[in-house]
């Protein structure tokens, strides 16, 4: 484990042109602020209230650039996160107080982004410092809102609603959301792309305070997983970082909240009292319960306060006289989490798959060095590989003649040997017991001496035959081994009689099922062809699969019955007495081909075994070829099907190929533009903006991308009303 840290605490103060001066004093060092509060004289004269307060931090921020809180504030911590340590940065404070664009920032402008695009950037640019590294990034978005879970990034089209609430789930690795889909993100702009695509599903609203004010809770997870390219080492690091964008408290007397907004304001004070609680049992040392389970965000924050992870809170707070209330009740929050102590340590995992790897590298010289040894001290004949079945046959015999008297001892080889010695004398007990078992029950019926009811019911039934057996009783045979067939009869295809070119469009919209069959033929023909050509290899492949398996139980059948015909050979040449030359075995000629038989089959066996896994390999990667064909043919019938038969006729012949409307767009004379005027102001951003900021061209990139994909969203759905009125 590694060493406890106190939890770094820091004040940002949002600009103001009515700043207190004479209220609100920073100290020399940049780490502390003294707030002061005139005394109320109506009151009278003797009034004990406390008028001052002095606050120790480990910085405070004011007229501070995005630029230096991300230096001060997040770069050690998303440093430390690539060597394998958890962090988490908070941002807490009174609502309008300047958490959103502390965390996330102006997204319309690259220079005001906010703390997690700037991790983000600094994630990948670590990554690209490392090439002795195979480091993966994957990203989650999750808001709580109302104390129920979301996924911010469910509307995307390969991840989908959950049928299941997602729940908080602890194990010993720590505390996850179970349901919150974990995205990969191989490059910058994609990242980017996930970031704003989460942004644009925030719940906001409007009050008194706060034009923009978030109405939820929301934690943007980084997870990192680093594997080294250099060293055969199985041991691998992971980490994650917690970008957490809290709520602002608010006084529902100053910010006028009403209906659904009183709702979420009510929620919201809740959950970060029961925020407050947890921290103060965190930071009393005497405390042994910690309520981390009263609420959704604690229970989310379990690993982050006061666990295994770097810590830092950053609180917001208004410079303004008439807020100076809430401004000491912020700080009064980052002193108590000051208190609070965290053990950060390196998250090292193991991969299996190396660990065996090295194991048998290992395994290998351990042999050779035997093998030296041996040799210096004249054991040449000594062999530490696995016994094959000759030599476990032999040692049963020489366990038998050791049984009869007929052989003083067994010579000791190796411990292999040994324990092998100890395994046979366990199997001739077991026959031995057996053949007594059976020679009873060929003269007697063998039950149960304590079970007086069986005996009375079978006395009285004379349930007994010639032979003394219970009528009815199992032959001996053992259970078969069923096949799951793995192929399935395909459904039958419905055929389109018409195709809607050759009508005249219709007033109403035709059926899906039909119009998706007309699709299928014409537009869709191409990516149909593939979808059909996967279909079949995937079918080929599942054939090939069903009569290897078919193969496979035919050779294990195979193999029991030599087994059978073999233990009957060892059988008959025990009771007619074995043969010995020079203090080995000799064995007849039908056994020693049976021996060998079976041998084959063992390898048969295995070779049809690999070729079935290969097998399933390649059916696992074919299905997720038709899987991806089935989710575009689908996608692009969607479109088609849009722009067919709910856009007015006026404006299909901008959708003919050709034309400069994409497939998916919409008619610039008549709706938003999603095409060529964004490329336009895209093109513009970048001549304007690039040279000031030569990396945000993925930033821009990624928010250009997801404004024309929800533009097209919204007017596709402005189309379908259209349609319905």
């Amino acid at each position: 484990m590694g060493t406890r840290k106190k939890v770094h605490a820091f004040v940002r103060v949002k600009p103001t042109d009515d700043f207190a001066h004479d209220m609100i004093k920073y100290g020399d060092d940049n780490k502390s602020i003294d707030i002061h509060l005139k005394k109320d004289l109506q009151r009278g004269v003797v009034n004990n209230k406390q008028t001052d307060w002095s606050f120790k931090l480990d910085g405070v921020l004011h007229n501070a650039s995005q630029d230096l809180v991300y230096e001060t504030v997040a770069k050690d911590v998303v440093a430390q996160a690539l060597d394998g340590y958890n962090g988490t940065i908070m941002c807490y404070g009174q609502t309008g107080a300047g958490k959103t664009y502390t965390m996330t920032g102006a997204t319309e402008n690259y220079k005001h982004r906010g703390i997690l695009p700037r991790a983000l950037q600094q994630v990948f640019r670590m990554i690209e410092e490392r090439p002795t590294h195979a480091i993966t990034v994957r990203v989650s978005y999750l808001e709580i809102y109302n104390e129920s879970l979301f996924d911010l990034l469910s509307t995307l089209p390969y991840v989908g609603p959950s049928v299941t609430p997602m729940t908080i789930v602890e194990n010993p690795q720590g505390v996850f959301v179970k349901g919150l889909s974990v995205h990969l993100t191989s490059q910058e702009e994609d990242a980017f792309s996930l970031l704003f695509e989460g942004e644009t599903n925030r719940i906001i609203a409007s009050h008194t305070m706060n034009k923009n004010s978030s109405r939820s809770h929301c934690i943007f997870t980084i997870y990192v997983e680093a594997h080294s390219r250099t060293l055969s080492d199985e041991k691998y690091i992971t980490s994650k970082i917690n970008l957490v964008d809290l709520a602002g408290s608010e006084r529902l007397g100053k910010s006028g909240s009403e209906g659904r907004v009183l709702k979420e304001a009510t929620y919201i004070n809740k959950s970060l009292s029961f925020l407050e609680q947890a921290i103060i049992a965190l930071g009393d040392q005497k405390r042994d319960h910690i309520p981390f389970r009263q609420c959704k965000l604690t229970h989310a924050l379990k690993d982050s306060l006061g666990g295994n992870c770097n810590m830092v809170l950053l609180t917001n707070i208004y410079g303004e006289a008439a807020q100076l209330e809430e401004t000491l009740s912020s700080l009064r929050f980052a002193s108590r989490m000051k208190l609070v102590t965290t053990e950060p340590a390196i998250n090292e995992k193991y991969d299996a798959e190396r660990m065996v790897k090295n194991l048998e590298k290992e395994l290998a010289l351990l042999k050779q060095e035997l093998a030296i040894h041996d040799s210096l001290a004249n054991r040449t004949l000594v062999n530490y590989d696995p016994m094959d079945e000759i030599q476990i046959a032999e040692i049963n015999s020489q366990v038998r003649r050791y049984l009869e008297g007929t052989l003083d001892e067994i010579d000791i080889i190796n411990l292999r040997q040994i324990q092998e010695v100890f395994n046979q004398f366990r199997v001739v007990l077991s026959q031995q017991e057996q053949e007594v078992e059976s020679a009873l029950r060929r003269k007697y019926t063998l039950i149960d001496k304590n079970d007086f009811t069986a005996i009375s019911a079978v006395q009285k039934a004379g349930l007994m035959d010639v032979d003394g057996h219970l009528v009815g009783e199992p032959d001996g045979q053992g259970f078969g081994l069923g096949v799951t067939s793995f192929s399935t009869k395909p459904g039958k295809k419905s055929k389109s009689k018409k195709t809607f070119k050759e009508q005249l469009r219709p007033s109403t919209p035709p059926p899906k099922p039909v119009a998706f069959e007309d699709f299928k033929n014409e537009r869709g023909s191409e990516i149909n062809r593939i979808f059909k050509e996967n279909k079949s290899i995937l079918n080929e492949r599942r054939k090939r699969a069903s009569e290897t398996t078919q193969r496979i139980n035919a050779i294990k059948r195979e193999m029991d019955m030599t087994k059978e015909a073999l233990n009957f050979q060892k059988s008959l040449r025990e009771k007619q007495g074995e043969y010995e030359n020079k203090g080995l075995m000799i064995i007849d000629e039908e056994e020693f081909l049976l021996i060998l038989k079976l041998k084959d089959l063992k390898k048969q066996y295995r070779a049809e075994y690999q070729d079935l896994r290969d097998l399933k390999a390649e059916i696992q990667y074919c299905q997720h070829l038709v899987d991806q064909c089935r989710h575009r043919l689908l996608t692009e019938f969607d479109i088609w099907y849009n722009e067919s038969f709910f856009i007015p006729e006026d404006m299909q012949v901008s959708l003919k190929p050709g034309s400069s409307i994409r497939p998916g767009m919409v008619p610039v004379s008549r709706l938003v533009s999603l095409g060529e005027d964004d490329q336009d102001k895209f093109s513009q951003l970048q001549q304007m903006m690039l040279p000031e900021g030569p990396d945000s061209i993925s930033f821009y990139n990624a928010k250009v991308k997801t404004e024309q994909k929800h533009n097209y969203l919204k007017t596709m759905m402005g189309l379908r009303q259209g349609h319905r009125k």
